[in-house]
């Protein structure tokens, strides 16, 4: 059962804007060894939709992604995660990796807190370069790759 009751101003935060929008968005800053990330929290348990993550793009770019996304479940068409989608950034196709539960700790704090531990599915959107190699590519720069690490395996669709 998810959290109803906080304990300091983020968590107060997550709280309302689930009430009030149906999910929160995380902005988790990178450092000298992580690359900054962005994930929501709430879309499973409002419209049992998969959490979502995205790493690599501007907070503000980053936001816009999962909004398109949000938006989308809430209003009943929601994305097919299991299909390449030109519907997130203008020009380029997005495909969806599933994340893995090894990788929740590390990534997922406030989801974690929220859902009480690790009963919700992400994820993870994955864009392309601008010559449309995705990371996995064997000719994707290492500093692409590095930009935005693929947290599971992608799968794709039959």
């Amino acid at each position: 059962m998810p959290k109803t009751t906080a304990t300091d101003a983020g968590e107060q935060k997550l709280l309302d804007n689930i009430r009030e929008f149906g999910w929160h968005c995380m902005q988790v800053f990178g450092d000298d060894e992580h690359e900054a990330f962005s994930y929501t929290v709430g879309l499973f348990q409002t419209y049992g939709h998969p959490e979502l993550l995205i790493y690599g793009l501007p907070e503000e770019i980053a936001h816009a992604v999962l909004t398109i996304v949000a938006n989308a479940t809430a209003n009943g068409t929601a994305i097919n995660l299991g299909e390449a989608t030109d519907m997130l950034l203008e020009g380029h196709s997005c495909v969806f990796v599933t994340v893995p539960l090894s990788a929740y700790p590390e990534h997922f704090g406030f989801a974690r807190w929220y859902y009480d531990g690790d009963s919700f599915p992400v994820e993870q959107v994955v864009w392309p370069s601008r010559t449309g190699l995705f990371p996995w590519h064997p000719e994707a720069s290492q500093e692409f790759r590095a930009k935005q690490p693929v947290l599971g395996q992608y799968e794709r669709a039959s």
